[in-house]
């Protein structure tokens, strides 16, 4: 309340209604060690309500995290550790809290997951050296969102037993009492996942939460859902349940009355030395780890391979000899000579990844056959069994399942790749925002690519998407060309730590010829694929399916006695990261003929063609027909682009 009113923004309302929920589950249940944030079997805490963020910075600072009060007293300003929507702080404890309401849940999920296969892969008899819960707070908006539905329907569908959620039904949102908008019955609805369900819990009365707790962890095959009737704003007395304690501060003379009702008469961030003590977890916690690393110990000595993997896995290193993986990925797509798809190539680089690596944790949200995200030896996902598996079926849940990746390359332990097609990344696109806000490694495997996809119509041929996906900070995008260059893309997704979006054919594509540096230079993200003999006076920059038709374009040019470079630039992002000497000596400044050939939207090749420059691309929406028909449509032709060269060099 008392940071909230010095910031004079914020909301308090949902912190003081549920305080008395998180004083139960962090002094009672929450296994957790304030001097370690990243011990691999803490529990984890997700706020999905995250704009609550002053109860999560409360409950941390009070435990013993490494956030003092003057951070408090940050809250919400320039270049402080307390910001308005925490994302994910590990080192003050923050697992990841979300802004946009109902994605927490989704994490949270993911979570419950990574937990529950790690389990299934590395406990032995005697030794469960992982053995934790997930907990998270839910509000009415994460509720009313839709990710909601579709992540806890799948965590019903997969027995997530340790996975319990806390719903804050206070009854109000922003603009006034939910009733007049969201009637849904939720405890029916969720008992209909097939969760456990413990209604009508006095989210105020600390006794009553205790056993409602207790009682979803009693519960070990469904996740539990603790549906706790609280009052938003509680204890400021003309403010309390109203919309008004939701995302404002209560004022000088409402904070001055709570004070007074709840009985509470030490000045602003003052706090009494025995409630400090009361409430520091840091002995408790370091004993628990104690704990859990002597268990952890006689494991290593009864099964040393496994302990060795565990720790790797959860370090987030890659294998001793993943070197040699790479080199067997490459061996086994140069074998590849006729024309293919990349979304085929992508699944052979994906026979040799996945057996090398039992991190990766594959799925595809109901295209499995379509993405060709099920590598050979792969093991599906199936519940309520206890079957382990390196494949989930997500469903037709695109928003959800990204969300879900998110939870799971946070959790530690995988590294998680999705499939879908490129036009459906609109529905996961916040999730995706996320994933790169937090930067986690998570691979989002996008096919069908262009209006290459032909008879399916406008609606699912992608226009705007490649350049929308560009634009997120820390986000990698790459659009192989070939077998050569998706073998290349896979892997270094893999070795990033942070999202990357794999964009593939539906059509079949040819396979270029390089030389040994060519195919170094592919790691460049952008390299020279054609070059003429002598300084070259006009550069062609493609990608993906166009690299083909740019590379007859530009061999006929070169066959006439010009002089016209093809740039094959599969991921502008990693291209540019490059040093500039490199970027220069592929796009020479001083040549200043330039196109750019793309089935996508234009906006972002601009800035490599200048204002002079030219672009074969795509700036209304496709058309429904063969894809054979479709390209020439739009202009996607070795003669249209054999023209468009042509044109520059006259000019």
């Amino acid at each position: 309340m008392d940071a909230v009113q010095r910031a004079n923004a914020g909301h308090p309302g949902m912190p003081m209604g549920m305080a008395d929920i998180a004083e139960v589950l962090w002094r009672h249940f929450l296994r957790h060690n304030p001097n370690n944030p990243l011990w691999p079997d803490r529990d984890r805490f997700v706020l999905s309500n995250g704009h609550g963020s002053m109860l999560l910075y409360s409950v941390l600072h009070l435990t013993g995290y490494a956030l003092t009060l003057e951070d408090l007293k940050g809250f919400r300003q320039l270049g402080s550790k307390t910001p308005g929507h925490p994302e994910h702080d590990p080192p003050i404890g923050v697992e990841t809290t979300t802004g946009p309401l109902g994605q927490g849940l989704a994490n949270a999920v993911g979570m419950a997951l990574a937990e529950k296969l790690l389990a299934l892969e590395f406990n032995r008899d005697g030794f469960a050296v992982v053995d934790h819960y997930t907990y998270a707070f839910c509000g009415d908006g994460c509720l009313m969102e839709g990710v909601s539905h579709e992540a806890c329907s799948l965590a019903g569908t997969l027995a997530l037993g340790k996975l319990i959620v806390f719903y804050d039904d206070n009854g109000i949102s922003i603009d006034g009492k939910v009733a007049g908008w969201f009637t849904d019955n939720t405890p029916e609805r969720f008992a209909a996942y097939d969760w456990h369900v413990v209604p009508d819990v006095n989210g105020l009365d600390g006794a009553a939460v205790e056993r409602a707790v207790r009682a979803a962890r009693a519960e070990t095959r469904r996740p539990s859902l603790i549906c706790c009737k609280t009052i938003i704003g509680y204890g400021a007395p003309d403010k309390q349940g109203t919309k008004e304690a939701h995302g404002e501060a209560l004022g000088v003379e409402e904070v001055a009355a709570a004070r007074r009702t709840l009985g509470w008469s030490y000045p602003p961030f003052e706090v009494p030395q025995e409630i400090r003590a009361a409430w520091d977890h840091r002995a408790a916690g370091a004993q628990l780890e104690a704990a859990w690393r002597a268990l952890f110990a006689r494991y290593a000595g009864a099964h040393p391979d496994l302990a060795q993997e565990f720790t790797r896995r959860m370090a987030g290193e890659l294998p001793q000899n993943w070197q040699d993986t790479v080199q067997a990925t490459l061996a086994a797509v140069a074998k590849q000579s006729a024309p293919q798809a990349t979304r085929q190539s992508s699944q052979s680089a994906l026979n040799v990844l996945g057996p090398a690596l039992p991190e990766l944790l594959g799925g595809s949200a109901d295209l499995t056959g379509s993405n060709n995200t099920l590598f050979k030896g792969a093991k599906t996902i199936r519940a309520p069994e206890a079957e382990n598996g390196d494949y989930l079926h997500y469903g037709v849940r695109e928003f959800g399942m990204t969300g879900i990746m998110n939870g799971i390359a946070l959790h530690g332990g995988f590294i998680p790749y999705g499939g879908t097609f490129l036009v459906f990344s609109d529905y996961a696109r916040n999730a995706v925002r996320l994933a790169c806000l937090m930067q986690q490694r998570v691979i989002l495997v996008y096919t069908h690519d262009s209006i290459g996809l032909g008879e399916d119509g406008p609606t699912h041929q992608p226009i705007e998407q490649l350049s929308s996906l560009r634009a997120m900070p820390h986000m990698n995008l790459w659009r192989p060309c070939d077998a050569a260059e998706t073998a290349v893309a896979w892997t270094l997704a893999i070795e990033r730590h942070s999202p990357t979006a794999l964009v593939f054919t539906r059509q079949a594509v040819p396979q270029q010829t390089r030389s040994s540096e060519q195919l170094a230079a592919i790691r460049r993200g952008g390299y020279v694929l054609i070059d003429p003999a002598g300084a070259p006076e006009c550069l062609v920059i493609a990608t993906g399916s166009e690299v083909g038709l740019a590379a007859q374009a530009v061999q006929a040019a070169n066959a006439r006695g010009r002089r016209v470079r093809l740039v094959s630039m599969p991921s502008t992002e990693t291209f540019d990261q490059q040093e500039a000497a490199y970027r220069n000596a592929v796009l020479p400044p001083g040549v200043t003929r330039r196109l750019a050939v793309e089935a996508g939207a234009t906006q972002s090749w601009w800035r490599y063609v200048g204002l002079g420059g030219r672009i074969v691309g795509i700036d209304r929406f496709g058309a429904s027909g063969k894809a054979a028909d479709v390209f020439p449509h739009f202009g996607f032709t070795v003669d249209n682009i054999a023209q468009q060269i042509s044109a520059l060099l006259e000019e």
